[in-house]
């Protein structure tokens, strides 16, 4: 493979396009803001007008979208890319979307005598930028064999958890994790502040202990230092933690940490910050 395609080139994508070109793949983009693109086309990318066209010219394609009907828009329909694609090309869907959906394109693009792979990744916009990802990969050995050198370019720590839609499955797990973290780390820092500790230090000191995580050493500093400038928009984050208390629900598992999270979040996004990054759930804290 030598043509690969990027479709979705925001605040994760770029970067990892980025990387692919930088590896010495001829690198095909298209996204519905053409500016996002520009940096990349200007260093030597493919620009197309449209995602059939980019599909007509490339051996792999890789789509990070925001929501699953913007996936299911892409790959189905006669303008699609599983009709679309060259014969025998791979398929990679890196956006946080539905099992379900994963499912179904893997089922249709082997009909069509293509792979497929359902591939989230974790690490936001510090993971995207410095290919320490962690990506989670759904599909068949086959589709994962044609990939994993895609992969080991873009991230660091990479898995195949088995047939399509498991990839979904574990990125809704580490979601999951995410948002009870989440929870931790501003409640830890606004009763910090409340008691009249310095943020800054309390947070030097327990992120060497039990409490040390991504989200408390890399977000929390965001938090004490007012920046809330999306690594993950708080709008996608609502949006995998309803794809996961949907899929919670199919699996008859409550998850009350999830559903208070989903909450918050979504009193923020009502309040004006679905455009901000996750950190500024410390606003709910302090007010909205």
């Amino acid at each position: 493979m030598k043509d690969v395609g990027f479709i979705g080139t925001g605040v994760m994508g770029a970067s990892m396009a980025g990387h692919l070109m930088e590896a010495g793949y001829t690198l095909h983009v298209y996204t519905r803001t053409k500016e996002k693109a520009d940096k990349l086309v200007q260093n030597g990318a493919v620009w197309h007008n449209t995602p059939a066209e980019l599909a007509q010219h490339t051996d792999a394609l890789i789509t990070m979208v925001g929501y699953p009907e913007d996936v299911e828009a892409l790959y189905f329909g006669e303008a699609g890319l599983i009709r679309q694609a060259k014969q025998g090309a791979l398929l990679i869907d890196m956006t946080t979307s539905s099992p379900l959906l994963a499912e179904k394109i893997a089922a249709e693009a082997e009909a069509a005598g293509l792979h497929a792979l359902d591939a989230p990744v974790s690490g936001g916009d510090v993971g995207a930028r410095n290919a320490e990802l962690a990506i989670m990969c759904g599909g068949s050995a086959r589709a994962f064999t044609l990939g994993e050198a895609l992969f080991r370019i873009m991230g660091k720590k990479i898995e195949h958890f088995g047939a399509a839609g498991s990839g979904q499955f574990t990125k809704m797990a580490n979601q999951i994790a995410v948002a009870g973290t989440m929870l931790g780390v501003a409640e830890s820092l606004a009763f910090a502040e409340k008691a009249g500790l310095d943020p800054e230090q309390v947070l030097q000191t327990i992120e060497t202990g039990a409490a040390g995580s991504f989200s408390l050493t890399k977000l929390g500093r965001r938090m004490i230092a007012d920046d809330m400038e999306p690594g993950f928009y708080i709008k996608h984050f609502i949006k995998d933690m309803s794809i996961a208390l949907q899929a919670a629900e199919e699996l008859k598992l409550e998850l009350p940490g999830l559903q208070l999270a989903r909450k918050l979040y979504g009193q923020l996004a009502e309040n004006g910050r679905a455009d901000e990054g996750t950190q500024a759930l410390i606003r709910w804290y302090e007010g909205g």
